[in-house]
């Protein structure tokens, strides 16, 4: 108690000896016996992949390896093994498994670390339904191991309307607050903030906060704050309280917009109106915000205490606001729902995925996809993302070519293994679940990585360090 996590870090291998910390990973290495054993017994096969690979675009950064035997080139660490379990599928292989590291070079928080765990797996001639009924069950081995009963199957929801609903792709399902379009009742407003985002295209809408009327201008004036930095144009609440609405906004709303209000969120003594006007997605962004803003001021009851979500059908595809090209939401492999396939030529951005997302309790636990098995489908994307046929064969060629010897329809998921064991554990902090963690900076202070090389190992590799300032 009150040692810094500097210091708990530095001499990590005496904090290993705290039970806390201890029983974690005890727990982990358990835990990963039960994924195994559930795994083996529907006939996947444990297969390693390559860590020593080539870069291709998957979101984040690379970490890459200078290659002594071919100067001037480098390897990648994998960011996930997407490509090769792709590759196991062509090769008949049929169900993979493993527990994979993964490395991205990214901006890293509390549960994010440069290296990380997955479990990652593969299935050949499967629905997103097989797939979701595999991790179902694993999920539901696991809790059991852990004395925990969890209720199968996992609610799910499209894309569009978690969005609206909840702000979120992500949404903490513990808690019941959710989102309501009010566009409706502004149709004919005169309230022109209102009347302004609508004629534009955009929505209105609101949340209610159970008993926020105990909110200070203070607060609310911070949470505008955070709203405004994220784009926002503002946020207009309004308060019921003695029998009538409170609100530096009344001016501007008539009794039937109000009576609209009240009715629609079910405003009752002592609650909060926050809303917002904008852009489609903007506003489910903002909102969200305000959805978690209440659930930390309000701390409303939790209505059960683990909540998965299946998220399905992502965009396939957005704008690149630097490119100006299209760019995948989250992986380029994700096949287009076949329904949605002819609107690659006619809408891109309208195109919604094979694509789900595993959320439990607020985090995004998994993330996996039905693939592209046709080239052609697969280069028409790679295409719209502004790469040329040489530059896809040059850095795809091994996926594309592939596919020409009879892929047969397939998918999967990764679910992000040390976030698993951290919810389970109770922990902020995926460093409490993991032996020999990072810092936030990327530093492991153990053994003072990351560290320069020396003239001789850097002669060898045929690099030169040029204008490296030392810092402190």
């Amino acid at each position: 108690a009150g040692v810094n996590e500097d210091t708990r870090l530095r001499y990590r291998y005496l904090d290993l000896r705290m039970p806390r910390i201890a029983r974690n990973l005890v727990l982990r290495s358990r835990l990963a016996n039960v994924v195994r054993a559930y795994l083996n017994s529907l006939g996947f096969n444990e297969i390693e992949t390559p860590v020593l690979t080539r870069s291709t675009p998957e979101g984040a950064r690379d970490f890459v390896v200078p290659a002594r035997g071919a100067p001037g080139s480098f390897y990648a660490l994998p960011q996930s093994p997407q490509v090769f379990k792709q590759l196991l599928m062509v090769s008949g292989m049929d169900r993979y498994f493993q527990l994979a590291r993964n490395f991205r070079d990214e901006d890293l928080r509390a549960d994010r670390q440069p290296e990380h765990t997955q479990i990652d797996l593969e299935m050949s001639f499967v629905t997103e339904a097989d797939v979701a009924a595999v991790v179902e069950g694993m999920m539901k081995e696991v809790f059991d191991r852990t004395g925990e009963k969890i209720e199968t199957p996992f609610p799910e929801m499209e894309y569009e309307d978690v969005m609206l609903r909840y702000g979120s792709d992500k949404p903490d399902l513990r808690f019941s607050l959710e989102i309501k379009d009010c566009s409706s009742i502004f149709a004919d407003s005169g309230f022109k903030v209102f009347r302004g985002a609508l004629d534009a295209g955009g929505v209105v809408r609101g949340i209610k906060g159970e008993g926020g009327a105990a909110y200070s201008r203070g607060e609310i004036d911070k949470l505008t704050e955070l709203l405004k930095k994220n784009g926002a144009k503002g946020l207009v609440w309004l308060k019921f309280k003695d029998g009538k609405f409170d609100s530096p906004t009344l001016k501007f709303l008539d009794e039937a917009e109000l009576s609209g209000l009240r009715t629609l969120y079910s405003l009752g003594e002592g609650d909060i109106l926050f809303i917002c006007a904008g852009e489609r997605s903007a506003t489910a962004r903002h909102m969200g915000m305000v959805r978690n803003e209440l659930i930390a001021r309000l701390k409303p009851a939790a209505v059960k205490k683990w909540a998965f979500l299946w998220v399905r059908h992502f965009p396939l595809l957005e704008k690149d606001p630097d490119s100006g090209h299209w760019t995948f939401t989250h992986n380029p492999f994700t096949a287009p729902l076949p329904e949605e396939l002819r609107k690659l030529d006619t809408d891109p951005g309208g195109v919604r995925s094979c694509q789900y997302d595993l959320v439990l309790n607020g985090v995004e636990l998994g993330s996996g996809s039905v693939r592209n098995h046709s080239r052609a489908v697969q280069e028409k994307i790679f295409g719209l993302m502004g790469y040329s046929p040489n530059e896809i064969q040059r850095r795809f060629g091994m996926i594309v070519n592939a596919l020409d010897f009879g892929a047969p329809p397939h998918g999967g998921i990764g679910i992000g293994f040390d976030r698993l064991i951290g919810i389970i554990c109770g922990t902020d902090s995926i460093r409490d679940v993991i032996a020999f963690p990072k810092t936030t900076s990327g530093a492991c202070l153990m053994t003072d990585a990351p560290s320069r090389l020396d003239d001789r190992q850097l002669k060898e590799l045929h690099l030169r360090i040029d204008d490296v300032k030392s810092e402190g």
